[in-house]
């Protein structure tokens, strides 16, 4: 079983380009991840 990988969406832009990426990248590698506190910092948080 891999590692699931964590990110923070609170960090950086944060918004919908960490999440394409994240899938992007799971999908090529199969490592599974999870995103906390999406689009934080955005006037309208969350999805």
């Amino acid at each position: 079983m891999k590692r699931m990988i964590a990110l923070d969406g609170a960090q950086g832009e944060g918004g919908g380009q960490i999440l394409r990426s994240a899938l992007s990248l799971s999908m090529i590698t199969g490592q599974p991840f999870t995103i906390t506190s999406i689009r934080a910092g955005r006037a309208k948080p969350g999805l």
